[in-house]
């Protein structure tokens, strides 16, 4: 599916409407008005990408909407270089927002599925060039450029990568993962939708951004309560793409 002059009049008038909620810095505006986020959804909802709202993607997930992905990733305040884990690649709309702003991404995603849906809509958006058929490869990772995708437990993180300057949860956490606190530079940040306690079980959180000090220390801060598909342990491995 290719850009037109439609979907970028439409990106143009959501970042309009972002922009008057204030909240959000010019280059987060930018990536958001440059990555064509109509690729990313599910097949037949192109008229729903440019709205503000979360729209259905494949495994009966969603992408998040546009406010989110920019309040997450302005929380992340990404300098270019900087290196950013991504928990829950999804549809790889969030990834492309963050290699938009040169950071070098790694992105865990834990359904095969989504993991080969979020390879061909970069790869079809012009972010990644695979050398392979991934839709009929068993591969579990691939590294194209400064995008780099993974078949994991978000839970664990990306040990053998770490540390990195930040890292974004799109998914809700029923608590922090150390493993992910762990994972981070001195300086760096973490922003994570959170239950409200561990046997909370809800579809909305606290999103939360954690600061690591450079004593190792981390001082936390809650942002605002949201909704996001509950993060799970694990890999699914079942397959189902068309």
């Amino acid at each position: 599916m290719k850009d037109s002059l439609l979907y970028k009049g439409r990106r143009k008038m959501l970042v309009e409407k972002l922009a008057l909620q204030g909240h959000f810095s010019d280059k987060v505006l930018k990536a958001i008005g440059a990555v064509p986020r109509h690729i990313f959804v599910q097949e037949g909802l192109e008229e729903l990408a440019y709205k503000d709202m979360p729209v259905a993607i494949e495994a009966d997930q969603t992408i998040s909407q546009p406010s989110t992905v920019a309040l997450q990733t302005h929380l992340l305040d990404i300098k270019s270089g900087d290196k950013i884990l991504e928990i829950g690649t999804g549809c790889g709309y969030q990834c492309a927002i963050l290699f938009y702003l040169g950071a070098e991404v790694f992105s865990i995603e834990r359904q095969q599925t989504l993991f080969r849906v979020a390879v061909k809509n970069l790869e079809e958006a012009g972010y990644i060039f695979p050398e392979e058929n991934l839709l009929t490869s068993a591969t579990a990772a691939i590294h194209s450029g400064k995008i780099h995708l993974f078949l994991g437990d978000g839970f664990a993180g990306l040990e053998k990568e770490a540390p990195f300057d930040g890292i974004i949860v799109t998914c809700g956490a029923p608590y922090v993962p150390e493993a992910l606190l762990k994972q981070l530079k001195p300086g760096g940040r973490l922003i994570i939708p959170v239950n409200k306690s561990p046997e909370h079980v809800s579809d909305r959180q606290i999103l939360k951004e954690i600061v690591k000090t450079e004593d190792g220390r981390f001082k936390a801060r809650d942002i605002l309560e949201m909704s996001f598909v509950p993060m799970l342990k694990g890999i699914n491995r079942n397959l189902n793409i068309k």
